[in-house]
């Protein structure tokens, strides 16, 4: 149980740092943060003891199989991250381009 409670205080964490970062590249580092945290928590919902991989065979018995669904999630999950993130800094070298600063305060400042 206390596993699960990091998950949330990570996702916390990251959270934290979208809200009350004013540089871009910290506030996608928190997005960063909270996607891990997201991942970290569904690997960990299917995580089983002693556990063993969903291979069928027929002389080995059916029992305690890991349920594959939160690892292809997950796998699915980085695969969708890695191109969100990349994004996401191209858009901050765009913005820092333009307006020279990772400052939201300072870029919104600058409109024009």
């Amino acid at each position: 149980m206390m596993v699960y409670w990091l998950c949330l205080v990570l996702f916390c964490i990251g959270l934290y740092g979208v809200v009350r970062k004013r540089n871009v590249i910290k506030i996608v580092i928190g997005l960063i943060i909270c996607e891990y945290a997201s991942n970290l928590l569904f690997i960990l919902v299917g995580y089983r003891m002693n556990g063993r991989a969903p291979v069928l065979s027929p002389d080995i018995p059916i029992e305690n199989m890991v349920d594959p669904l939160p690892q292809a999630m997950v796998l699915t999950t980085i695969v969708i991250g890695v191109a969100t993130t990349l994004l996401l800094v191209a858009l901050a070298l765009r913005l820092y381009e333009k307006y020279g600063t990772f400052d939201i305060t300072k870029i919104s400042e600058l409109k024009g």
